[in-house]
């Protein structure tokens, strides 16, 4: 890094004068800094973070209950014993044929341990 540059304005301002590269680097530094007080700020409210593989199938698409299933580690059974539903709604929920009623839907997200709005 190079020692940057002080000039005085007329006005009696001071700038700092830097390389670009160096300015784009701080810039960048500045950006993973906001991502990590972003990210202590979700640890600090003890809110769940999921890793990069259920975020992604979620942006492509992928039922949500489905993922949270699997992320669980649970078979479509065992999650449909927990929320007292048969497999078969269950699957339908899961493949988009049927949407679930709020109160199944509800009981899902129990299941889950997770909030509602994250599989609606």
């Amino acid at each position: 890094m190079s020692a940057p540059q002080i000039i005085q304005t007329p006005t009696g301002e001071r700038l700092v004068v830097l390389p670009e590269q160096e300015y784009h680097a701080l810039l960048a530094r500045l950006e993973d800094q906001d991502d990590i007080d972003a990210a202590n700020a979700v640890v600090a409210r003890g809110e769940e973070s999921f890793p990069a593989a259920v975020v992604d199938a979620l942006l492509d698409g992928v039922a949500p209950v489905k993922v949270y299933r699997e992320y669980r580690g649970l078979r479509a059974g065992e999650l449909a014993e927990k929320a007292g539903i048969s497999q078969g709604y269950l699957s339908e929920i899961e493949s988009g044929k049927k949407s679930g009623s709020l109160s199944v839907l509800t009981r899902i997200a129990a299941a889950l341990d997770v909030e509602l709005r994250d599989i609606t």
